[in-house]
């Protein structure tokens, strides 16, 4: 529980933050979006503590210090003003009156970018699940899939990821017919390979690159919170309500974090690690079918949890069965 307590306060100090800008609605809006971000980025949690793990314990204290501030502040507040600056050539200070004091005209221009927004994090999603299912497992979960031998086949391809990757980035391109998407999709894929580059360079024995591992858990904090961002729009015009829902939500994932790093709870429970992957493969599929249709975040959020949850009892199933044997 203790892992939670500072995630607790801040739910409390956000819901009274979410009362003093829209009374008790503001609360009700506030508390939706904190279940909404949880349920999208649980998975995120799951991977995050994978890489946490095996990254050095002042970088595991860092992620955890600036990573929270950054996903609260950056990710939830600054990084869409960004964007809608960029888009309008309005300075950041402009942009944030405007989100102010005319709500809907700064969704309408962020949400008018969100086909690149999602070509992009649905592309780097798509690559950090595609280097979990081509590489080599101890542990299979889908055995039909994973242990298949036309799987094993494709992973000896070199750069098998980047070639399904490209290759869905032109399909993509042919249906869309926009540059700026097929763009955004090809810098989501670049960026995954140079920070998997930075890490090769930088990372030693078993121990992974602090900056490297730092830079990565952040980008793919971003990628989750593209759809959270967004979404929320349908909730609240409000950015600080949106930034306080989220930004709570936020820390509860970190909280989660911590406390599947310091249990090795990846270790107890065998296939959490290929549930959470399952679920950003989807994920990554849904963003870039939003390019075209709309797709319920509560359909993406839905998925995510059910394959966790799957993936923890089939867990206690096989810890379970494993003790009958001893």
């Amino acid at each position: 529980m203790r892992y939670f307590i500072s995630s607790f306060i801040i739910l409390g100090l956000g819901l009274l933050g979410g009362y003093f800008l829209g009374g008790f609605e503001g609360v009700y809006i506030a508390a939706l979006l904190v279940v909404l971000e949880i349920s999208l980025s649980f998975d995120n949690a799951v991977v995050n503590a994978k890489i946490l793990d095996t990254m050095d314990p002042i970088w595991q204290k860092r992620f955890i210090l600036f990573g929270i501030p950054i996903a609260v502040f950056g990710m939830r507040l600054l990084f869409p003003l960004a964007i809608v600056s960029i888009v309008t050539g309005m300075g950041l200070f402009e942009t944030l009156h405007v989100a102010i004091n005319e709500p809907h005209q700064y969704e309408a221009i962020l949400k008018s970018t969100e086909t690149t927004i999602f070509a992009f994090g649905g592309a780097f999603l798509l690559m950090v699940f595609l280097d979990f299912f081509f590489q080599e497992h101890e542990i299979t979960w889908f055995k039909l899939i994973e242990d298949s031998k036309m799987l094993k086949q494709f992973s000896g391809v070199a750069n098998i990821e980047l070639i399904i990757a490209i290759l869905i980035g032109i399909v993509l391109g042919h249906l869309t017919q926009d540059f700026e998407v097929i763009l955004a999709f090809m810098y989501g894929v670049l960026l995954h390979s140079l920070l998997g580059m930075l890490d090769h360079f930088l990372s030693s024995d078993t121990v992974k690159s602090g900056i490297a591992g730092f830079i990565y858990l952040e980008v793919l904090d971003a990628s989750f919170s593209f759809d959270g961002v967004i979404g929320a729009f349908a909730l609240s015009s409000n950015i600080f309500i949106i930034m306080i829902g989220l930004g709570v939500g936020a820390m509860f994932v970190r909280s989660i974090t911590l406390y599947f790093v310091e249990h090795k709870t990846l270790s107890e429970f065998q296939y959490l690690e290929h549930g959470a992957h399952y679920a950003i493969g989807i994920l990554a599929v849904i963003m870039l079918m939003k390019i075209m249709m709309h797709v319920s975040e509560a359909v993406t959020g839905t998925i995510g949890i059910v394959l966790i949850a799957a993936a923890f009892l089939h867990s206690i199933w096989e810890n379970k069965q494993a003790s009958h044997l001893k």
